[in-house]
């Protein structure tokens, strides 16, 4: 009995902290953990009135006074972690040490979240015990951290019917994302479809690119391993709007074109082609070519007197055997300095390329720039009559061999005609006095100032030369950054300078799932009881060792 006198407040307050875990572990258990929390009270209680004498003595001792400055110096430190934890929470600074960066974003959609101008208003419909909830609510997070204007809330369709008619809802899962009155809608959770939703989703308007048709190119609406609709898919995604074009059968150049991409033509343009296309590039337009070997000679005068040099040779590459490919897919891992292939870092592959460099010296008004070389071991092979490839000193080229240059092309001033008026049936005007003449030339002068237009900035012409086309087909478009590369070009040209990045990147992360119940536990075991039994241990035995 006496044991048990002694010992009361202990068992008491052991009583209490269990029921306080117990509450937030095992939340629907409430009754048991609050009856266990009263008895604990109570135990307190009568710990407190069986010993009051002695209590009012131990007040007075100097080991008390110690104990109580003890405590404060404790209380103390509690509240300095405290307030440096409240501070860091508003100043934080993210690391993450997984091995596949799975609580990272990509570049692309750090940079989108960075460029953001408006607010943007993310709604999660999802009903309780969607386990897609947790995986979005984790990702908005992070979007959260790179940008303020992101505002998201989780909507329970079951408790919300009337938002669920008002946004007409069908599916659990679905997220919405708002910005200026403008709307966009995914029904999955990951980073890839979440960044092109925020991109639709602020973009103003839509670019359309243009894919050329009617010389044997690429299609865009060819599913087969040649046809090129996996990149019509992709451009799609980030907001683009992709359309076919004939030229030899359109009487007007498309107004509305933020692209040309030629896409692997095997036969020659016609000239009244080449005269439109080459108009449209001195006017500011954006005209992507990829030219495959051995196919439409008129290519390479057209674009030599653009800046850029198509060699008649097929690139011959040793090192792409290590990466389970042929001698004729080149591969490039060494890239230029230029927004397209700023952070990246992905091999691109070439299945039977032709060289491309600047042309020297460069016309007026064009500047050039190489995107990518190949290996050293790698040479441009020039005699292609021969069944067997062999590195010739005198008439092929040793590597590294350059296979994409872009140019920018200044803006050629249209020509104003001048206007004439014909002598012929006009009335001459009357002669005026001289000093009537002056006051009309001066008031003219003065009106002219007036009327005379601010200057335009200059604007430039944007094009890019790939010397393959099979790179960005559906067969090799996945294939490491082939298909990011292509985006990027098409972001570049057409002015879209924060898509310019990877893409994001797809992982499956291994990973143990727990109950709610089960994850609460490992938390208070974790982070509050074994840290308050190491500090309780280490006061007890400091306490020892003054007693001493």
């Amino acid at each position: 009995m006496e044991t048990i006198k002694k010992n009361l407040n202990t068992i008491g307050l052991a009583l209490a902290v269990l029921a306080i875990i117990g509450m937030q572990i095992w939340p629907h258990r409430k009754t048991i953990f609050l009856v266990m929390a009263l008895l604990g009270v109570a135990a307190i209680a009568v710990y407190v009135a069986l010993n009051l004498s002695s209590l009012k003595r131990s007040v007075s001792r100097k080991s008390f006074l110690y104990s109580s400055n003890l405590l404060l110096v404790i209380v103390l430190v509690l509240a300095i972690l405290v307030l440096l934890n409240f501070f860091l929470s508003r100043h934080n600074f993210r690391l993450d040490f997984t091995e596949a960066k799975l609580h990272s974003l990509s570049d692309q959609s750090i940079q989108v979240l960075k460029n953001l101008k408006k607010d943007v208003q993310i709604k999660g419909f999802f009903r309780e015990g969607n386990y897609g909830r947790s995986k979005l609510e984790d990702l908005l997070k992070n979007y959260g951290y790179y940008s303020k204007k992101i505002k998201y809330e989780f909507i329970d369709p079951d408790k919300n019917p009337g938002l669920v008619k008002a946004y007409g809802i069908t599916q659990d899962g679905t997220t919405i994302l708002e910005a200026s009155g403008k709307e966009n809608r995914i029904t999955t959770s990951t980073e890839e479809d979440l960044t092109n939703a925020l991109i639709k989703a602020t973009r103003e308007s839509k670019k359309v690119i243009y894919f050329l048709e009617g010389h044997g190119e690429h299609s865009i609406e060819q599913t087969e391993e040649v046809g090129y609709s996996f990149a019509k898919d992709e451009l799609q995604k980030l907001g683009y709007e992709a359309k076919k074009l004939t030229l030899a059968l359109s009487e007007t150049f498309p107004q509305d074109c933020a692209l040309l991409v030629i896409p692997g033509p095997q036969k020659d343009l016609l000239p009244n082609e080449l005269e439109t296309i080459q108009g449209y590039i001195y006017k500011g337009g954006r005209v992507f070519f990829m030219a495959d070997p051995e196919v439409a000679p008129g290519l390479v005068p057209y674009l030599g007197g653009l800046g850029i040099k198509l060699e008649n040779d097929v690139v011959v590459d040793t090192i792409s055997r290590l990466f389970g490919g042929d001698y004729f897919m080149p591969v490039i891992t060494d890239y230029e300095a230029h927004e397209i292939t700023r952070n990246f870092r992905y091999a691109t592959f070439f299945p039977y390329a032709r060289s491309v460099e600047p042309v020297d010296p460069k016309p007026e008004g064009i500047t050039t720039s190489l995107l990518g070389k190949t290996s050293p071991n790698s040479w441009s092979e020039r005699q292609l009559d021969q069944k067997q490839v062999t590195f010739d000193k005198e008439k092929d080229k040793q590597g590294p061999i350059p296979l994409a240059v872009v140019a920018t092309i200044q803006v050629k001033p249209e020509e104003k005609k001048a206007e004439t008026q014909e002598a012929v049936g006009e009335k001459a005007e009357p002669q005026k006095p001289a000093e009537q003449k002056k006051a009309d030339e001066k008031k003219s002068e003065e009106n002219s100032l007036d009327e005379m237009p601010v200057p335009e900035p200059k604007k430039e012409g944007r094009l890019a030369v790939f010397g393959d086309s099979d790179f960005a087909s559906n067969r090799y478009y996945g294939l490491s950054g082939n298909g990011n590369l292509f985006l990027n070009a098409v972001n570049w040209l057409t002015e879209e300078s924060d898509l310019i990045s990877i893409q994001p990147k797809t992982s499956s992360p291994r990973t143990v799932q727990f109950t709610p119940s089960q994850g609460r536990l490992i938390f208070f075991v974790s982070v509050v009881i074994l840290p308050l039994a190491i500090l309780i241990l280490g006061i007890s035995v400091w306490l020892r060792r003054r007693s001493l």
